[in-house]
Protein backbone atom coordinates (compact mmCIF):
# COMPACT_ATOMS: atom_id res chain seq x y z
CA UNK A 1 0.00 0.00 0.00
CA UNK A 2 1.31 3.32 -0.88
CA UNK A 3 0.82 6.47 1.63
CA UNK A 4 -0.39 9.30 -0.32
CA UNK A 5 0.31 12.87 0.72
CA UNK A 6 -2.92 14.79 1.91
CA UNK A 7 -3.40 17.57 -0.55
CA UNK A 8 -2.99 20.16 1.81
CA UNK A 9 0.14 18.68 4.07
CA UNK A 10 2.67 20.98 4.40
CA UNK A 11 5.78 20.76 2.69
CA UNK A 12 9.17 22.01 3.53
CA UNK A 13 10.22 25.17 2.12
CA UNK A 14 13.44 25.14 0.04
CA UNK A 15 15.45 27.69 -1.18
CA UNK A 16 14.02 31.71 -0.85
CA UNK A 17 11.53 32.96 -2.82
CA UNK A 18 11.54 36.41 -4.77
CA UNK A 19 9.68 38.28 -2.83
CA UNK A 20 12.04 37.62 -0.25
CA UNK A 21 15.03 38.48 -1.99
CA UNK A 22 13.25 41.52 -3.50
CA UNK A 23 12.13 42.53 -0.26
CA UNK A 24 15.93 42.46 1.25
CA UNK A 25 17.25 44.46 -1.50
CA UNK A 26 14.98 47.19 -0.83
CA UNK A 27 15.43 47.17 2.61
CA UNK A 28 19.16 47.19 2.28
CA UNK A 29 19.47 50.06 -0.37
CA UNK A 30 17.31 52.27 2.30
CA UNK A 31 20.10 51.81 4.71
CA UNK A 32 22.51 52.12 2.75
CA UNK A 33 20.93 55.66 1.10
CA UNK A 34 20.76 56.76 4.81
CA UNK A 35 23.89 55.50 5.61
CA UNK A 36 24.92 58.16 2.76
CA UNK A 37 22.91 61.13 4.42
CA UNK A 38 24.21 60.75 7.48
CA UNK A 39 27.51 60.87 6.12
CA UNK A 40 26.91 64.25 3.85
CA UNK A 41 25.52 66.01 6.60
CA UNK A 42 28.64 64.83 9.04
CA UNK A 43 30.88 66.49 6.62
CA UNK A 44 28.49 69.99 6.64
CA UNK A 45 28.73 69.68 10.61
CA UNK A 46 32.28 69.35 10.30
CA UNK A 47 33.20 72.11 8.13
CA UNK A 48 30.70 74.41 10.10
CA UNK A 49 32.28 73.15 13.07
CA UNK A 50 36.04 73.72 11.20
CA UNK A 51 34.53 77.48 10.67
CA UNK A 52 33.92 78.64 13.57
CA UNK A 53 37.07 77.39 15.26
CA UNK A 54 39.01 79.41 13.06
CA UNK A 55 36.32 82.70 13.07
CA UNK A 56 37.07 82.40 17.20
CA UNK A 57 41.00 82.30 16.87
CA UNK A 58 40.93 85.20 14.28
CA UNK A 59 38.52 87.39 16.77
CA UNK A 60 41.09 86.70 19.61
CA UNK A 61 44.08 87.82 17.55
CA UNK A 62 42.34 91.33 16.51
CA UNK A 63 41.44 91.42 20.09
CA UNK A 64 45.49 91.03 20.97
CA UNK A 65 46.22 92.99 18.57
CA UNK A 66 44.26 96.23 19.80
CA UNK A 67 45.23 95.14 23.14
CA UNK A 68 48.82 95.28 22.83
CA UNK A 69 48.10 98.88 20.50
CA UNK A 70 46.07 100.36 22.71
CA UNK A 71 47.37 103.79 22.45
CA UNK A 72 46.11 103.62 18.74
CA UNK A 73 42.77 101.82 19.23
CA UNK A 74 40.82 103.87 17.50
CA UNK A 75 42.88 103.64 14.69
CA UNK A 76 41.69 99.74 14.14
CA UNK A 77 38.09 100.56 13.62
CA UNK A 78 36.75 99.73 10.17
CA UNK A 79 32.83 99.90 11.04
CA UNK A 80 30.47 97.87 9.40
CA UNK A 81 30.07 98.81 6.22
CA UNK A 82 33.54 98.37 5.28
CA UNK A 83 34.81 94.88 6.53
CA UNK A 84 38.51 93.27 6.21
CA UNK A 85 38.74 90.64 4.75
CA UNK A 86 36.97 89.33 1.79
CA UNK A 87 36.13 92.28 -0.89
CA UNK A 88 39.34 94.39 0.61
CA UNK A 89 42.15 95.08 -0.60
CA UNK A 90 45.36 95.57 1.80
CA UNK A 91 47.98 98.25 1.63
CA UNK A 92 50.30 98.60 4.14
CA UNK A 93 52.05 101.40 5.51
CA UNK A 94 54.73 101.73 8.07
CA UNK A 95 52.28 102.17 11.03
CA UNK A 96 51.76 98.95 13.29
CA UNK A 97 47.90 99.25 13.18
CA UNK A 98 48.14 99.16 9.43
CA UNK A 99 50.47 95.97 9.43
CA UNK A 100 48.20 94.50 12.21
CA UNK A 101 45.20 95.23 9.88
CA UNK A 102 46.42 93.86 6.77
CA UNK A 103 47.90 90.94 7.90
CA UNK A 104 44.37 90.08 10.22
CA UNK A 105 42.96 90.68 6.60
CA UNK A 106 44.79 88.36 4.97
CA UNK A 107 44.14 85.88 7.72
CA UNK A 108 40.70 86.29 7.10
CA UNK A 109 41.43 84.94 3.53
CA UNK A 110 43.09 82.50 4.62
CA UNK A 111 46.86 82.90 3.73
CA UNK A 112 48.11 80.76 6.53
CA UNK A 113 47.44 77.77 4.30
CA UNK A 114 48.10 77.53 1.20
CA UNK A 115 46.99 74.94 -2.02
CA UNK A 116 49.13 76.38 -4.91
CA UNK A 117 48.72 79.85 -5.19
CA UNK A 118 44.92 79.34 -3.58
CA UNK A 119 44.56 80.33 -0.01
CA UNK A 120 42.63 77.54 1.76
CA UNK A 121 43.14 77.90 5.34
CA UNK A 122 40.32 79.86 6.67
CA UNK A 123 36.38 80.82 6.19
CA UNK A 124 34.41 80.87 3.45
CA UNK A 125 33.79 84.29 2.81
CA UNK A 126 35.74 85.38 5.91
CA UNK A 127 35.26 89.14 7.00
CA UNK A 128 35.94 91.44 9.56
CA UNK A 129 34.90 94.55 11.31
CA UNK A 130 35.92 96.51 14.59
CA UNK A 131 33.80 99.25 15.55
CA UNK A 132 34.01 102.07 18.18
CA UNK A 133 31.28 101.70 21.12
CA UNK A 134 32.30 104.78 22.90
CA UNK A 135 33.87 105.12 25.85
CA UNK A 136 37.14 102.85 25.06
CA UNK A 137 35.03 99.87 23.90
CA UNK A 138 35.36 98.01 21.00
CA UNK A 139 33.22 95.43 19.39
CA UNK A 140 35.26 92.83 16.64
CA UNK A 141 32.99 91.13 14.69
CA UNK A 142 33.87 88.01 12.27
CA UNK A 143 31.45 86.62 9.52
CA UNK A 144 31.60 84.16 7.22
CA UNK A 145 28.85 81.95 4.93
CA UNK A 146 27.41 79.08 6.17
CA UNK A 147 26.46 75.71 3.75
CA UNK A 148 23.30 75.47 4.83
CA UNK A 149 20.79 78.39 6.57
CA UNK A 150 19.61 78.77 9.68
CA UNK A 151 18.98 81.37 12.44
CA UNK A 152 20.40 85.01 11.40
CA UNK A 153 22.81 86.78 13.88
CA UNK A 154 21.05 89.05 16.15
CA UNK A 155 20.23 92.60 14.41
CA UNK A 156 22.58 94.16 16.17
CA UNK A 157 25.45 92.55 14.45
CA UNK A 158 25.83 94.69 11.31
CA UNK A 159 29.26 93.15 10.09
CA UNK A 160 28.83 91.44 6.50
CA UNK A 161 24.93 92.16 6.65
CA UNK A 162 23.18 90.97 3.39
CA UNK A 163 26.60 89.75 2.05
CA UNK A 164 26.37 86.17 2.54
CA UNK A 165 22.58 86.31 0.65
CA UNK A 166 22.06 84.08 -2.69
CA UNK A 167 21.11 85.98 -6.06
CA UNK A 168 17.22 86.06 -5.88
CA UNK A 169 15.23 83.71 -8.14
CA UNK A 170 17.74 81.98 -7.57
CA UNK A 171 15.70 78.84 -5.52
CA UNK A 172 18.25 79.03 -2.66
CA UNK A 173 17.19 79.37 0.90
CA UNK A 174 20.28 81.13 1.77
CA UNK A 175 18.18 84.26 1.74
CA UNK A 176 17.30 87.24 4.65
CA UNK A 177 20.72 86.74 6.22
CA UNK A 178 20.07 83.14 6.73
CA UNK A 179 23.92 81.78 5.65
CA UNK A 180 25.30 84.01 7.06
CA UNK A 181 27.30 83.15 10.67
CA UNK A 182 28.96 85.35 12.98
CA UNK A 183 30.89 85.85 16.22
CA UNK A 184 31.64 88.90 18.74
CA UNK A 185 34.03 90.01 21.51
CA UNK A 186 34.09 93.28 23.19
CA UNK A 187 37.76 94.85 23.68
CA UNK A 188 37.68 97.50 26.65
CA UNK A 189 40.78 99.68 27.08
CA UNK A 190 40.99 100.82 30.27
CA UNK A 191 42.87 104.02 31.01
CA UNK A 192 46.54 104.01 32.54
CA UNK A 193 46.84 106.99 34.31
Amino acid sequence: MVAMNPPFAFRRQRGVSMIEVLVTIVILGLGIMGLIGLQSRMQISELESYQRAQALILLQDMANRIATNRGAAGDYVTGSEAPLGTGHTCTVSGTLQQRDSCAWSEALLGSAEKAGNTNVGTLIGGRGCVEDLGNDEYLITVTWQSMVPGAPPPAGVACGRNLYDAPSGSGSACTADRCRRAVTTLVRIGSLT
